[in-house]
């Protein structure tokens, strides 16, 4: 039986015991009895352990994956999150992000080719309609753990050079833009929630009944000029945005 990290449950006590039962376990996951990615144990044996009922042990786990400490995984079960990743909103790259962090990022480029601008993309870049945009879709990861599935858009003619896969793999997109002499001014960007989408699921090796967080941002120069457009994927069990607000 997997290692059980509790103690006898206090029927007596008005706390219901589901409560009881996700405060063991979550402090038991805060001492390092479970590791991020580590199993936790079932539902039936934890209900075994402590002979209470299943449901009683799904609502405790379930609390738990609310507040982003655990994972269901199907085939796997319940696992121990990861630490998340705190990113402030600034215009700064997912790899710059991780870095900062002392995270050691690593990239995989799924797609680069150069296609004309539908009416969607064409409008968020500014520019006419079928003109041509470099698309780059790329899987960022952390320590091996899938976080987020990018989609970048760069008008063609904003680079001198079209980036490489090898570069993609192994830099930032806005390292390699300032590089090829694009001065950052500022960005827009919109941030969101959603069920992820099949293709998203597969490539991003989650379930199909994951959260993720979505995030468009179209960049501008010192010259206000869009130079690139990404829409972005990222696992919410992963991933938060930090925003701070001045009050005045």
């Amino acid at each position: 039986m997997t290692n059980m990290p509790f103690t006898p449950l206090d029927h007596t006590n008005p706390i219901p015991l589901y409560y009881q039962i996700s405060a063991q376990l979550q402090e038991a996951i805060d001492r390092g009895v479970y590791a991020p990615g580590d199993s936790i144990p079932s539902e039936l044996e934890i209900s075994d352990y402590l002979n209470v009922s299943r449901p009683t042990v799904r609502q405790a786990i379930q609390q738990l994956a609310v507040k982003g400490i655990v994972v269901r995984r199907r085939g796997i079960g319940t696992v121990v999150a990861p630490v998340r990743i705190h990113r402030p909103a600034s215009l700064s790259s997912l790899y710059e992000a991780l870095e900062a962090t002392g995270r050691r990022p690593s990239t995989q480029t799924t797609r680069l080719e150069i296609l004309p601008a539908t009416e969607d993309v064409a409008r968020f870049l500014e520019i006419e309609v079928g003109a041509n945009v470099i698309i780059i879709e790329r899987l960022r990861s952390a320590e091996g753990t899938i976080l987020a599935l990018m989609e970048n858009y760069i008008p063609l003619n904003v680079l001198p050079e079209i980036p490489t896969v090898a570069q993609l793999n192994t830099q930032g997109l806005y390292a390699l833009m300032r590089a090829g002499g694009i001065r950052f001014h500022s960005a827009s960007q919109e941030i969101g929630a959603r069920t992820i989408a099949p293709r998203e699921a597969k490539l991003l090796q989650t379930s199909r009944s994951d959260t993720v967080l979505t995030m468009d941002r179209v960049a501008r120069d010192v010259d206000r000029r869009s130079v690139e457009f990404g829409r972005h994927v990222y696992l919410a069990s992963h991933y938060s945005f930090d925003i701070t607000l001045a009050i005045e």
